[in-house]
């Protein structure tokens, strides 16, 4: 039965990816009605859409997934360590079937605004077809990496050559013999490029900002690391929870956990994650530091947890990394554009590449560095710099996304009174543990601004929020509150919070830009919005907060 007698559902969710699955299972437990709204025509938000060739997740496929279910844990095998676009696909796909999620989804349907109705406080969503539906309460299964952008370049409509997106790559491309651009050297970007190289006639790679990209590891997953995986899920998922990024650390080839910390200390409003995978860089010798990295390979440098707070050790790896990228490429000039100079590791998320910095060895690879020679125009036959213009058949926008508040700011968001969430966060998001904000009762956020989020593994961090939602609103039913929303001065100290932790650190020092700034996107407020202290104290935080009779949340 439903809550509200006036409510066509309990619960509305918008979006069908890891959230929107887990927040049909969780609350369907709880006896709640549920429908979500999903504008794709199938499950797996991001990786639904996000198909372009060499996509596949930077953490490791036992702990990208649903820890919910020990029985899914078992009867499900990964194909690799870290797995591709499509593996994560099928596996969602696997979650809706298992579970028969589908029936409380609605395909196909983009919603255009989410409005709460003060007369009757309840939710309404309307989608792109005039269809209105209500419920008690509406949760935001967005994504934070939802909303793909594109750069406003002059000529940019004018281009007569066909036109991709990573983000919304169609079925069935095929760029072999062609003349290749690609605009973009993030993670989407340093994915593709190894991939089409072999297979284009010549690929030209637009840099603006030199990216840190470290050899992902081996992907091969045997039945043997499978059977090991499986006979430790239980505690690879209770370990994920004492961990700053929410990753088990387990190493199915040798069955063996990397050692946990000795101490989570927070000192001055700062996590110390003093001997977490590897502890501290600034100790070590030159000699000692060279035998890690042939043993482990470059991309150790990321688990030092001192080069994220310490200006020193983050030089110190950076010079290293460097060191990397100039003995991988063989041109000077080239290997000098690819390296990064004015900012350190950290600043922006880590990229995990597959043979980048190698592929700009090949003879029909070409790098063009738009520091040196800027993009001036996309014109009908292609893009023009100041030095040259590049005939393209083909070009590609690896350009990202608005992150973290887009999905929730498209989404034509009106609270109590009318207050547009536009307007509430015109200088940057503010809101309580990620989850909720004031004026806008009944809405929560799954891992919005304020959160872990992108910092830590996403799927435990979903499934944290939804229970975390679950069982508030089973306290409210029990106390019979019919409302709930954070206080202003909760969430002015939850802001204060994030701030003072973000401080001196690589993600918000001098000359870093980042999409977790806001940086990419122009006229964007550059907040940094990620919550950096570590899922595991962030969940110890949600965990008083909820004992506590929820504090900082007001209740009606």
């Amino acid at each position: 039965m439903s809550v509200s007698n006036f409510a066509d559902f309990d619960v509305l969710v918008v979006g069908a990816g890891f959230a929107g699955l887990y927040a049909i299972h969780r609350f369907r437990r709880q006896g709640l009605s549920v429908k979500v709204f999903e504008k794709a025509p199938e499950v797996g938000g991001c990786w639904y859409w996000n198909k372009y060739p060499g996509c596949r997740c930077d953490i490791p496929s036992v702990d990208y997934s649903y820890g919910f279910s020990p029985e899914l844990d078992q009867e499900w095998t990964w194909p690799e360590a870290y797995s591709k676009q499509a593996d994560i696909l099928n596996y969602i796909k696997h979650v809706a079937d298992k579970f028969d999620l589908r029936k409380d989804i609605q395909f196909n349907s983009e919603v255009t605004a989410v409005t709460f109705l003060d007369d009757q406080r309840l939710w309404e969503i309307t989608t792109a077809d005039g269809e209105k539906t209500t419920g008690t309460y509406c949760v935001m299964a967005t994504g934070g990496l939802s909303v793909p952008t594109k750069p406003k370049l002059a000529g940019v409509d004018t281009y007569a050559g066909l036109e991709l997106h990573t983000a919304a790559w169609p079925e069935g491309v095929d760029l072999k013999g062609k003349r290749v651009g690609i605009i973009g050297t993030g993670s989407s970007g340093v994915q593709v490029v190894p991939e089409i190289a072999p297979e284009v006639e010549h690929l030209y790679v637009f840099q603006r900002t030199p990216a840190y990209a470290t050899p992902a590891f081996e992907p091969t997953m045997t039945p043997e690391m499978m059977d090991r995986v499986k006979a430790n899920y239980p505690r690879i998922r209770e370990t994920q929870q004492f961990t700053p990024r929410a990753v088990a650390n387990f190493n199915a080839r040798t069955g063996a956990f990397a050692p946990l910390p000795d101490d989570f200390l927070t000192q001055g409003g700062r996590v110390d994650f003093r001997g977490t995978s590897g502890g501290n860089i600034k100790g070590l010798t030159t000699e000692e530091l060279a035998e890690l990295i042939k043993n482990y390979g470059i991309g150790h440098l990321l688990n030092f947890q001192d080069i994220y707070f310490d200006e020193e050790s983050n030089e110190k790896a950076s010079d290293i990394f460097r060191g990397y990228v100039k003995s991988s490429v063989r041109d000077p000039e080239t290997a000098d554009s690819l390296t990064p100079k004015n900012y350190g590791i950290g600043c922006k998320r880590p990229v995990r590449d597959r043979s980048y910095y190698q592929t700009f060895n090949r003879d029909n690879v070409t790098l063009v560095d738009l520091q040196k020679q800027p993009l001036e125009e996309v014109n009908p036959a292609g893009i023009r710099t100041s030095a040259n213009q590049y005939d393209l058949d083909v070009l590609i926008y690896a350009t990202g996304f608005d992150a973290l508040t887009g999905a929730l700011l498209k989404a034509n968001i009106t609270g109590r009174g009318g207050l547009k969430l536009t307007e509430k966060w015109q200088y940057g998001p503010v809101g309580y543990l990620g989850l909720q904000i004031e004026g806008f009762p009944n809405l929560f956020a799954v891992t919005g601004p304020g959160s872990p989020s992108a910092l830590a593994n996403m799927v435990v961090g979903i499934e944290q929020h939804i229970n975390f939602i679950a069982d508030c609103l089973a306290f409210m039913k029990e106390k019979h509150y019919a409302e709930v929303e954070p206080t202003k001065d909760a969430v002015d100290e939850w802001v204060s919070i994030c701030n003072k932790l973000a401080e001196g650190t690589s993600y918000t020092a001098s000359g870093c830009k980042s999409w977790y700034l806001g940086t990419n996107i122009p006229g964007k407020p550059q907040v940094f919005m990620p919550y950096i202290g570590g899922y595991h104290i962030f969940k110890q935080h949600c965990d008083n907060v909820a004992r506590n009779d929820y504090a900082g949340f007001a209740f009606r």
